[in-house]
């Protein structure tokens, strides 16, 4: 058996912006609050909502990035760097619970629109928008690092969403007097927010289920390792992300009788990975036999010369690419 460990962990670096747009965050999410209170906005006062979640989740993002880069221990083999699924986990459903939050209450609200304090509104929305986009400028360039900090950036632009729909509520109301637009525009908000989070709470589930990346094609990688001199089957291959950019696999390679070259083989198979998938972290064993797997729970991928196929009984599948001992296809 070998393991490949010589691989970069690729953390995010974007602490510091983190550290920034939560001070932003709370900062603000103090005055639009008051201001959504003292104007009778509710779109106002769910982004103030959404804010103080924002901080929360900014906060936790942080904390995720800084247990991350612990080193790994007897307890915790590979560290602590999956805490980031989770926290990007638990910031998508926290999103969908402000959601459900604020369309109880813009329900409320169309039914009888209250009246609303719209210049206010719109000084408070604008100053939002401006906080908002200064966030949003400092966690861009880190975003596609990790999936918590794509988490914190989704938090960070539906609220700058929020600030904006506040922001065009507040000039129609002033120029049309249209209170019900104040809950029209949460809903909307909403929308966006569900549509923005939904491929965040997907992905890490996924990777939690320990799913095969989705940027890798199992069978491209099978076909990989298959394609060397002397491999003539591969069982119990397993692909998964240990975080959202570090992906795994691990695999027992059947070599060919007499076959001498192990060593070399490792080798070559570990680079092909690499250099062909970006799979940094690759456990394999090489084994000359199929007696250490019992194969009547398993199914073995060939080529053209698996070993267990001219067993006594054994038979190949229809297609000729699986090969059960006993002749069971």
């Amino acid at each position: 058996m070998a393991h490949d460990h010589d691989h970069a962990h690729g953390h995010a670096h974007g602490g510091r912006q983190l550290a920034v747009s939560f001070a932003l965050t709370l900062g603000f999410m103090v005055v639009e609050a008051a201001g959504g209170w003292l104007t009778n906005s509710l779109a106002l006062l769910s982004d103030a909502g959404h804010m103080l979640t924002d901080a929360g989740a900014l906060a936790f993002s942080f904390i995720a990035l800084r247990l991350a880069e612990r080193p790994p221990s007897f307890t915790h083999t590979f560290g602590l760097r999956r805490f980031e699924i989770l926290a990007a986990l638990v910031n998508g459903l926290t999103l969908w619970a402000i959601v459900g939050v604020i369309i109880r209450e813009a329900g409320q609200r169309l039914a009888a629109p209250p009246a609303v304090a719209a210049k206010g509104m719109v000084a408070v929305a604008a100053i939002g928008l401006i906080v908002n986009l200064i966030s949003i400028a400092l966690l861009h360039a880190h975003k596609d690092e990790s999936l918590n900090i794509r988490g914190a950036f989704l938090h960070v632009a539906a609220d700058s969403l929020g600030s904006a729909g506040a922001l065009a509520a507040g000039l129609i109301i002033l120029a049309t007097g249209w209170t019900w637009l104040d809950p029209a525009v949460s809903l909307g908000i909403c929308l966006l927010i569900l549509w923005s989070s939904w491929g965040l709470v997907r992905d890490a589930v996924h990777i939690l289920l320990l799913g095969v990346p989705p940027h890798l094609d199992y069978q491209e990688v099978e076909q990989e390792i298959l394609g060397h001199e002397g491999v003539c089957c591969l069982y119990d291959l397993h692909l998964w992300s240990i975080t959202s950019r570090e992906e795994s696999l691990s695999a027992h390679v059947v070599v060919s009788d007499g076959f001498t070259g192990q060593k070399q083989l490792l080798r070559e198979i570990i680079t092909g990975l690499r250099d062909r998938f970006g799979i940094e972290h690759a456990t394999l064993q090489i084994e000359e036999s199929h007696e250490i797997k019992d194969m009547r729970n398993g199914i073995c991928k060939i080529d053209s010369a698996c070993r267990a196929c001219r067993l006594p009984g054994g038979k190949r599948s229809p297609d000729g690419t699986v090969c059960r001992p006993g002749g069971e296809t």
